[in-house]
């Protein structure tokens, strides 16, 4: 019972949660790579396509689209965020916290998405746990907001509630400029 006790509070939640993407990622990946769109493969019973969760009643791609990701880029920056948010977040709050707000966050962020999606096209499918870990680092923003940080590809420390907001608004920057389909309204339900 010890041993068990002493185990579970070694196990990270954060490295579950990015084994399981990975795990996610080998199975559904080589699928997406063979199609020319979403409705040919898995995808269209992994991923959140709105038209899918609103007619067809396919719920649970809520949960496994935060799991399923794009592409190799995709993945690994999505993972890279989630191990230091993550790990940083869980140790201040507990495991059981630590998961809530997870999963909270990602399902919040795929009503977004989905809510949004009937002012433009509900046939656009969302993948990747972003959502989700915006909202990480929502809450870390409130719990820490003056912790100095550094975001990819800006060699300045800020605050991190300021690198948050700064993540979000170039997401959108980059998604408008590049003609990128990036999630943009997942990013904020998850943040809020």
């Amino acid at each position: 019972m010890i041993a068990r006790r002493r185990l579970r509070k070694k196990v990270s939640v954060t490295l579950i949660l990015i084994f399981l993407n990975l795990i996610f990622f080998l199975v559904t990946y080589p699928s997406f790579l063979k199609a020319k769109s979403c409705e040919e493969t898995l995808c269209k019973y992994v991923a959140l396509t709105p038209y899918y969760v609103l007619h067809s009643y396919r719920l649970w791609t809520i949960i496994t689209s935060m799991f399923v990701h794009a592409g190799f880029f995709h993945l690994f920056v999505n993972m890279i965020s989630l191990f230091f948010l993550g790990s940083f977040l869980e140790r201040l709050i507990g495991k059981k916290r630590f998961i809530f707000i997870y999963f909270a966050s990602g399902i919040l962020a795929s009503l977004f998405f989905i809510a949004f999606s009937l002012l433009s096209d509900s046939k656009v499918p969302a993948v990747g746990a972003s959502g989700a870990i915006f909202g990480l680092g929502g809450v870390l923003a409130i719990l820490t907001p003056r912790l100095p940080v550094y975001i990819m590809f800006i060699p300045v420390p800020m605050p991190l509630w300021l690198a948050i907001f700064v993540m979000l608004v170039l997401l959108w920057i980059v998604s408008a400029l590049h003609n990128l389909p990036i999630g943009n309204t997942a990013h904020l339900g998850g943040l809020i």
